[in-house]
């Protein structure tokens, strides 16, 4: 150690303990900063960025104390999200209590507090443009790297809804603030409409081509000549003075494809930018014949090329002139796997002329022989303008499947063409023209006469919607171009994605400051030229590069040079060089710009939330959407809502006012008295996407008085109960608070309603079926369960009722009915033996004819002249009493449990046994006595799918659904097992916890009849009760509809407590029917007028809704045991083989020769058919396929499976039955001869094993060709194994190699398989092109009407086309 240097590492003691002191004092600084900032409250800043759609859906965080300056949250923000500060503004955002939105001062000093924000809330800010321009980006630091730089700004940026997009450019950790937006970059982006960004990269390109751009601007619009909708140059024009004056980031391009005559599912297509810029140029030239533009296009983009054909023996050589507007360049020559290494190189190779030799010899007219030529293309003349593009889409012949060839080809940022110039003569002493006369179409990209590997051309599906004019151009010479073929690079169309999809953009150099820029859609960067061999292809890595139909990668696909020549080279017109209509078009477009500006201000400025009213005439509840200015006054959006609601006519506006409203809970939450001059702004809350409340358009009569609505206070509906009428009143709206008593709350419904509150009995429902009786005084609301809408019954009286029970009281039974008792409307069937034409009126002598239930608020609809109700019950009870005698059960032991007026079917009340006179008879309710079963003494009615189903719940929609196929198929099952028919609800049930216990142990029941005893009758053999006598409500009378039912139906509108079952429901439909419930079915009505049978007995009535539509239809009801089957024609030999006949039932237990026997007499009264039981037979249906035979003595659910939705066959025999055993195998044999092109019948061959050598022998005596000689193959598909006869000789297996018909490929196991057989010495007869033409059409119509498909036809892609009119001509045959 150096002598001093001790000293110089230790401190002295004194300097040491000033050193710590420091620290200590800086520490103590910091703390103390640290307790005042815990102290200080803090405001929370949640700030969107709304200028840009990428960040639209992010939200930036600051929490910040309350003394913080304005101009420090501003620095903050621009620091987080990389903007200049002063370059955005902030305005208040949703969820601030204030109607301010005006923009904060960035440059205030003014304390978050004192600026409105509050602390401990959340405080929404939204980050907006600056006087209508975007925010500008804070320039990153040079020194991370260009290469970091470029890899982040080229490229296609991730998009919503951008299709085989890809990310081979785009850096992860790619920000929006890395894109310079107008202010930075000069140009403005172009919205992409879906997939339309193969037309903005091909619209930018044309925007940054001067000589383009400066001809469309000279170009002057013609008003009273064309429509501007549909003027494609003008729209183009509009577009281009949009692109360099607009101050918008992008703009759209739906005016453009507006006048393309495009609707909005173009935007949804994808096409090629190549194809596009032939057609767009083919539609202008159209549009600018007869003006000074008419040669624009060829003027700048059209070459030349001659198409030659010269003889190596003599030196003829023949030729034409094509013209070109690009050249179409091969990536990878066809068969080869190495690509072109550069553009020059794909140049040299498409001139590169090719050796006709061989088969391929040209025959030369001077010759007069085949003799070996050269055959190739020369460039005569190359455009001021140069488009190559790059065949990267090609076809894989080995996969099917288009791929893109992802390979890398370099091109140069000068081209020299001077090259590839034939110098040549274009005619010598040795050469003859035949130049095409039609080889130079006015305006198309390629000629139809050039080579398949130059013209990819589709005159069919592509162009213009226009015939095209053709024309005729002298050729001339092209000259020595040699010294003047310099081409610059300036326009690189990028494709990114795969042959299945993908994502174009553009990268353009700027003739202005020979920059380069990205237009990728609405994102505009700077990139560099380094950027520009990025877009070169290829891979970066070391395996080999794969090229498939979903390989993606971003390479270039077009190409656009021009000519450098300074006395052609254009600049772009300065704004004092437009001409007049250009300085017009410009000023108008700057007004609506502004305009748009302005509106998007009021837009934001504007209060948007629901606006309800109740009509006061017509009852209906109105809904509309209320837009009202932040600055209007309440009694001003009182005026507009009722202009809104159509209310002039109907009552004056000083009777309407609005309230707040929760449509929801149907809840008034306040009333703004003494705020009529109050901003709307204010009292809503500030302007906001959505509210959290509602308005309601409240309305009075002239002599009524607006009620004040409280926050704070609770809505009560009052429904005031009449036990003697047995009716429940329309509501009363009341007000009270849920600090009020229930006493209280009794003398304020006292006061609103009148009746004595010493007697009042109140009971809330709190939900469905959930009555809570209010019975303690002192209790207040809040404890009694009330909420902000509440809906309570309300009775006073002074009968016994007070006394009882509750749930035994005449009140519960009466607001228990009204809770469950649902509206229905049920179609009666056409003529049934109760049909109201044949009932005679039954008059009741004196009475009232009042209607008791009016004040029940019950909707009827029109009865009309219609019978009474009681004459229809009447009379169809004394046909029912005659109907049922003969089921009726022997003993009547149980009549001393029923009631004496009471029968199996007398269960409607008479007129003389009335408890009440004055209660109508016209609509007299039906209250029956419903008995419910014994478990132990019933036996079920109906079959279950399964034995127990103790957990099942009430019936659903799905459930009547699951059960029913189509019309009248039922769910079945084998169990022999008795089902108790359910009970019902507990008549003291009242909750839903209640009804769960009172429906333990359900069994299904099956809408069937007793199997055992054939009856109805709902006492069993000892002859007492099936259950318990329960009231439910039933009360049906005529409804007269508008609806079409047709002749002899009859509607009926039925109120009925939806928690009867199926089968009471069914046993009081019985006198309007005229039958026994077990005689008809249930059908609902769904949406469409779908029906679908009903068919659960025991199940309630609970899925059904109010006004649901009822049909009901005749036919017996299934026995248990017993299956609906639908039963089919086979017709082996008809065009339509499959043929429904009728519905039958098949009993478990039967056998099948006694289900043919109860078949004869249905297909003689229903189908004609007159058939003996030995001349049909019964086989299994597979959809259309024919299958197992079923024999006379199989037995069903033994030998044969039967379920719900069953089909059969029956096929009707030539002779006498041939199959006799399970052994036995059936199949059809169809006979093909070649020789004639035509198939044989069906003949069906019945086979003792399966043997091919049985099959074979078989096929041999029914067609008499040599064993030897005979092939066969399976048909293939479904009956009848159609197939076109051109292609049967070789597209089925003929002749497998197999000895048994049950083994691969055959697999023949079961009846019904088609063979084909021929044959093999029979020569295929031989077709001329028309005979195969001919046979071709006859052999697709016979298909296509027997459902079979002939060929295969890939969906075909949209062509893309531009229509000069404006609108697309709908050629379907052209499609």
């Amino acid at each position: 150690m150096v002598p001093g240097e001790e000293n110089q590492l230790v401190p002295k003691e004194d300097v040491f303990w000033r050193c710590r002191q420091n620290i200590f004092d800086e520490m103590k600084k910091k703390f103390l900063q640290i307790e005042n900032a815990a102290e200080e409250p803090r405001v929370l800043c949640i700030i969107q960025d709304i200028t840009n759609s990428k960040t639209v859906n992010e939200r930036i965080t600051l929490n910040l104390p309350a003394s913080t300056p304005l101009r420090k949250l501003f620095e903050d923000v621009a620091n987080k999200v990389g903007y200049i500060n002063g370059t955005f503004d902030l305005v208040w955002g949703n969820g601030i209590n204030t109607a301010d939105m005006a923009p904060l001062d960035h440059t205030s000093d003014k304390s978050l507090l004192d600026a409105n924000f509050e602390p401990g809330k959340k405080n929404f800010l939204h980050l907006t443009d600056k006087d209508g321009e975007q925010p500008q980006i804070m320039l990153e630091d040079s020194s991370t790297g260009d290469d970091n730089v470029h890899d982040r700004l080229i490229g296609p940026l991730p998009r919503e809804g951008s299709v085989g997009s890809t990310s081979d450019y785009v850096s992860q950790s790619y920000s929006y603030s890395s894109i310079l937006n107008k202010s930075e970059t000069g140009y403005v982006g172009l919205v992409n409409q879906a997939m339309t960004c193969y037309l903005n990269s091909l619209l930018q390109t044309l925007f940054m081509t001067p000589e383009f751009r400066n001809a469309l601007y000279k170009w002057e619009f013609e008003e009273s000549e064309e429509d501007p909708v549909t003027s494609i140059p003008y729209q183009l024009q509009r577009l281009f003075v949009l692109l360099q004056t607009s101050k918008k980031r992008a703009i759209e391009t739906t005016d453009v494809t507006r006048s393309f005559g495009w609707d909005s599912s173009e935007a949804w297509q994808q096409h090629d930018v190549q194809e596009l810029c032939r057609v767009m140029f083919d539609a202008l030239e159209q549009k600018w014949k007869q003006t000074e533009q008419a040669d624009l296009i060829n003027e700048l983009y059209q070459g030349k090329l001659k198409d030659y054909v010269r003889c190596l023996e003599c030196g003829y050589e023949g030729w034409r002139i094509d013209t070109y507007l690009d050249i179409p360049l091969v990536i990878r020559p066809y068969g080869s796997s190495q690509a072109f290494a550069s553009v020059e190189e794909a140049l040299h190779a498409f001139i590169q002329p090719e050796i006709l030799d061989g088969p391929n010899q040209y025959f030369c007219e001077r010759c007069k022989k085949k003799c070996d030529a050269r055959k190739g293309l020369r460039f005569l003349h190359f455009p001021y303008l140069l488009t190559l593009q790059l065949k990267r889409f090609d076809f894989d012949y080995t996969t099917m499947h288009r791929i893109k060839l992802n390979d890398r080809m370099t091109f140069p940022e000068e081209l020299d063409m001077s090259t590839f110039i034939d110098v040549e003569d274009e005619k010598s002493p040795q050469t003859e023209s035949c130049t095409d006369s039609g080889a130079e179409n006015e305006g198309s990209c390629h000629s139809d006469q050039m080579s398949n590997d130059f013209s990819n051309d589709d005159g069919v599906d592509e162009g213009i919607c226009l015939e095209n004019n053709s024309g005729t151009e002298k050729i001339s010479k092209p000259g020595l171009e040699k010294n003047s073929l310099i081409y610059e690079l300036f326009s690189v169309m990028v494709h990114s994605g795969s042959a299945a999809g993908g994502h174009y953009y553009a990268c353009i150099k700027s003739f202005s400051d020979d920059q380069w820029y990205s237009f990728n859609d609405q994102h505009v960067s700077r990139i560099t030229q380094e950027d520009i061999k990025k877009t070169h292809g290829g891979s970066s890595g070391s395996r080999g590069y794969y090229s498939s139909a979903f390989a993606s990668s971003t390479n270039a696909y077009m190409l656009i040079y021009r000519l450098k020549d300074p006395t052609r080279n254009a600049k772009f017109l300065e704004v004092d060089e437009y001409p007049e209509h250009i300085k017009n078009l410009v000023q108008r477009e700057r007004e609506l710009e502004e305009q748009e500006k302005r509106q998007r201000e009021i837009e934001r400025n504007t209060c948007k939330i629901k606006l309800f009213c109740l009509h006061p005439v017509k009852q209906v509840m109105m809904e509309n959407k209320l837009e009202v200015h932040k600055d209007k006054t309440l009694k001003e959006a009182v005026e507009m809502a009722y202009k809104m609601m159509d209310l002039e006519e109907v009552i004056p506006v000083d009777c309407c006012r609005l309230v707040k409203y929760d449509e929801f809970h149907d809840y008034l939450e306040r009333s703004y008295e003494g705020e009529e001059d109050t901003p709307m702004g204010l009292l809503l809350g500030g302007v906001k996407s959505t509210y959290m409340f509602d308005l309601l358009l409240e309305t009075r009569k002239p002599d009524q008085v607006f009620q004040s609505y409280k926050p704070g206070e609770v809505m009560v509906k009052v429904h005031v109960v009449d036990l003697k009428a047995e009716c429940v009143a329309a509501p009363v709206t009341v007000r009270a608070y849920l600090n009020q008593t229930v006493t209280e709350f009794k003398q304020l419904i006292s006061k609103a309603i009148h009746l004595p509150a010493e007697t009042m009995r109140i009971v809330l429902e709190r939900s469905y079926n959930d009555l809570r009786l209010l019975t303690v005084p002192s209790k207040t609301l809040k404890a009694e369960g009330f909420f902000r809408s509440n809906k309570v019954f309300v009775e006073s009286s002074e009968t016994l009722d007070y006394q009882m029970a509750f749930t035994d009281s005449h009140l519960w039974k009466l607001l228990d009915r009204h809770a469950n008792t649902i509206r229905l409307f049920v179609l009666l069937p056409e003529q049934s033996p109760g049909s109201y034409s044949k009932r005679t009126a039954y008059q009741k002598a004196g009475g009232d004819s009042g209607n008791v239930d009016d004040d029940c608020e019950r909707v009827k609809g029109p009865v009309g002249n219609l019978k009474s109700v009681e004459a229809i019950l009447e009379e169809s009870t004394e046909k029912l009493k005659s109907l049922s005698l003969q089921q009726q059960q022997d003993g009547d032991n149980g009549d001393s449990s029923k009631s004496t007026e009471t029968s199996d079917f007398e269960n409607i009340e008479s007129p003389l046994n009335e408890r009440d006179s004055s209660t109508s008879v016209d609509n007299r309710e039906l209250e029956q006595h419903l008995q419910t079963s014994d478990p132990e003494n019933f036996q079920s009615e109906e079959r279950s799918d399964s034995d127990v189903n103790n957990d099942r719940s009430t019936s659903s929609v799905d459930s009547d659904i699951l059960s029913s196929s189509h019309s009248s198929d039922t769910l079945c099952n084998a169990d022999n097992a008795q089902i108790p028919l359910a009970n019902g609800l507990d008549t003291h049930s009242i909750t839903s916890s209640r009804r769960t216990k009172a429906n333990e142990g359900k069994k299904e029941t099956w809408d069937t009849a007793e199997e055992d005893s054939g009856t109805d009758s709902e006492y069993d053999e000892s002859g007492k009760s099936r259950g318990e006598i329960q009231y439910m409500y039933f009360k049906a009378e005529p409804y007269a509809t508008d609806e079409g039912s047709g002749e002899g139906h009859k509607w009926l509108m039925v109120h009925v407590d939806k928690r009867i079952t199926l089968a009471a429901f069914k046993q009081h439909l019985e006198p309007f029917v005229g039958v026994l419930s077990s005689h008809f079915k249930v059908f609902r009505v769904y949406a469409s007028n779908q029906e679908f049978e009903s068919v659960r007995l025991n199940e309630t009535l609970s899925s059904f809704s109010e006004d649901n539509k009822i049909t009901i239809r005749l036919g017996r009801a299934l026995k248990k045991g017993e299956y609906r089957v639908k039963v089919y024609q086979l017709l082996v030999n008809e065009q339509e083989p499959c043929k429904f006949l009728l519905d039958a039932v098949f009993a478990k237990g039967m056998t099948v020769r006694q289900s043919k026997e109860e078949l004869i007499p249905q297909l003689r009264e229903q189908c004609g058919l007159e058939l003996s039981i030995d001349r049909f037979r019964l086989r299994k249906k597979t959809w259309k396929n024919p299958g197992t035979v079923f024999l006379d003595y199989h037995i069903y659910e033994e030998d044969i499976n039967i379920s719900s939705n069953w089909e059969v066959f029956l096929e009707v025999l030539d002779g006498v039955e041939k199959m006799k055993s399970m052994s036995q195998l059936a199949v059809l044999s169809r006979r093909w001869r070649p020789s004639e092109m035509k198939l044989d019948p069906f003949q069906e061959v019945v086979l003792e094993s399966s043997s091919v050598d049985e099959l074979r022998e078989k096929l041999c005596e029914i067609s008499g060709i040599p064993l030897e000689d005979i092939e066969f193959a399976k048909g293939r598909g479904t009956f009848p194994c159609d197939i076109s006869v051109l292609d049967i000789h070789q597209d089925l297996d003929w002749n497998p190699k197999v000895s048994t018909l049950n083994v691969w490929p055959l697999y023949i196991c079961d009846d019904g398989a088609v063979i084909f057989y021929r044959d093999k010495t029979e020569e295929l007869m031989e077709l001329t092109d028309e005979q195969r033409n001919e046979l071709m059409k006859k052999e697709s119509s016979r298909l296509q009407k027997t459902g079979h498909r002939v060929t295969y036809s890939p969906r075909k892609e949209k062509a893309l086309k531009i229509y000069l009119d404006g609108a697309p001509n709908k050629d379907l045959t052209q499609d």
